[in-house]
């Protein structure tokens, strides 16, 4: 199968974050991020690493993109970073974080390469964690002022945009398990949290609408496909419990559907920080819906287990193959995470915004030959087209990652790029999967 059978009308491409490849922490005018702080926080990653210097992406952009241009890779999705921009979250723009983006952005579309920016990826400013950062209010107010000064300033070039990237896994792992960023545990962060990115969701789409009605606006979610560890009624129950939590909570809001309380009773505490007219803030007709899927979960029952009354079984514990960050390589969770969402009455159409694999890599005789992610991507693919075949609105494909980069809490360890990234003397070498990606992408390799 060649790319020819997904269409010529399908969107290729691959994707990576600002604070995972820009480095440059406090150059020119940047404020602090979130990130900036808790990676700076002895233990709080793995092996102390930071996105300090990360790829520095910020001073090798133009090198990169000719990179990407070589492989001939059509649409590239990064992100801003708010920080950058608005060092202090709000208020005066930042000069030379707006003409960094702008050299971004231009150089982009010299080279042929489609922008798709992602409005927030993570690296709240810091300034506004010291505020409260998503557990405050104020932050659709924040959020919509930083929303507007992007549009303002790229939207005559960008096209296609997204809100927000992955929702469910930066509330919850920076908000309740304090695993991300900023590192606060417990429900009392966690639910208004919740809300106000819900919120904050819906604003951002609005507000690209209105300054950009023809705009492309789309925001993304994590997804696993969730099974049960054991042929019983109560493990299915845990199933109904963990997707709704993972795949739903965000979702149904933006579609208009509310919160998915009637299986996440515990989460009925968001009410509390309901306002009046909410309900009806939530929803944004999106044009697309990113799906972002790697594996799939498998859950049991387990009573002890607070608020969800569940425990994910690991694969390493299941004997199934999986990657260095310990997920399962089960390329069926994309095709049946497809189907999932495509249920939905009023879903928009699918892009893949997300999918790759982090496996060992090195560099022998100046090249890497990494044959287990060319595997992954073409056994995902191959899953994501029957999905496609078989009717739903699937239209595109990135691949996460363009450049191995900081891996947020695991630090530098796994490596999911296309190219590889010598993190002493930043040198790019494109691995076979890069070269693989590239001849597909010509129509001269198969999956």
């Amino acid at each position: 199968m060649t790319r020819d059978a997904f269409g010529n009308d399908f969107c290729w491409g691959v994707s990576t974050a600002a604070y995972q490849i820009e480095g440059a922490h406090e150059a020119e005018g940047k404020g602090a991020s979130i990130w900036d702080v808790f990676s700076g926080t002895k233990g709080k990653v793995k092996l102390n690493h930071n996105g300090n210097l990360a790829c520095d992406f910020f001073n090798r952009y133009p090198d990169d993109l000719e990179l990407m241009q070589q492989m001939h890779i059509p649409n590239f999705r990064f992100s801003l970073s708010w920080p950058r921009l608005l060092p202090q979250g709000f208020g005066r723009p930042n000069k030379a974080g707006l003409a960094y983006y702008n050299r971004l952005i231009d150089h982009c579309l010299e080279l042929g390469i489609t922008p798709w920016v992602t409005l927030y990826h993570w690296d709240l400013p810091h300034a506004l964690e010291k505020q409260g950062g998503w557990t405050n209010r104020a932050v659709l107010d924040w959020f919509e002022e930083y929303t507007t000064l992007c549009v303002n300033q790229f939207g005559d070039r960008v096209n296609h945009w997204m809100v927000l990237n992955e929702p469910m896994v930066f509330t919850g792992a920076g908000y309740f398990l304090g695993v991300h960023a900023p590192g606060r545990r417990g429900f009392g962060s966690f639910v208004p949290a919740v809300h106000h990115a819900a919120l904050c969701q819906a604003i951002g789409g609005r507000t690209i609408r209105r300054l950009q009605p023809e705009a492309t606006i789309g925001t993304t979610f994590s997804c696993s496909y969730i099974t049960p560890y054991r042929p019983e009624e109560k493990d299915a129950r845990t199933v109904r419990r963990v997707d709704a939590l993972l795949n739903r909570l965000f979702l149904e809001p933006a579609l208009g559907l509310g919160y998915p309380l009637d299986d996440l009773k515990f989460m009925r505490r968001i009410e509390k920080y309901m306002k009046p007219g909410d309900e009806d803030l939530l929803p944004f007709e999106f044009d697309f819906i990113g799906v972002q899927n790697y594996t799939r979960e498998v859950v049991k029952h387990s009573f002890w287990t607070p608020f969800l009354q569940a425990n994910l079984v690991p694969a390493r514990k299941r004997n199934v193959p999986y990657t260095l960050m310990n997920w399962e390589v089960y390329p069926e969770s994309i095709y049946h995470m497809l189907h999932q969402f495509s249920q939905y009455a009023n879903i928009p159409k699918l892009i893949v915004t997300e999918n790759g694999a982090a496996f060992p890599d090195q560099v022998l005789d100046g090249k890497v030959h990494d044959p287990q992610r060319v595997a992954f991507l073409q056994q995902y693919l191959q899953q994501v087209h029957r999905a496609k075949a078989e009717g739903v609105k699937v239209s595109g494909y990135f691949v996460w990652s363009f450049v191995d980069n900081f891996e947020w809490a695991e630090g530098y360890d796994p490596r999911f790029g296309l190219v590889h990234v010598d993190y002493e003397t930043l040198q790019r070498t494109i691995k076979s999967s890069g070269y693989w990606y590239r001849d597909f992408l010509q129509g001269k390799a198969t999956l």
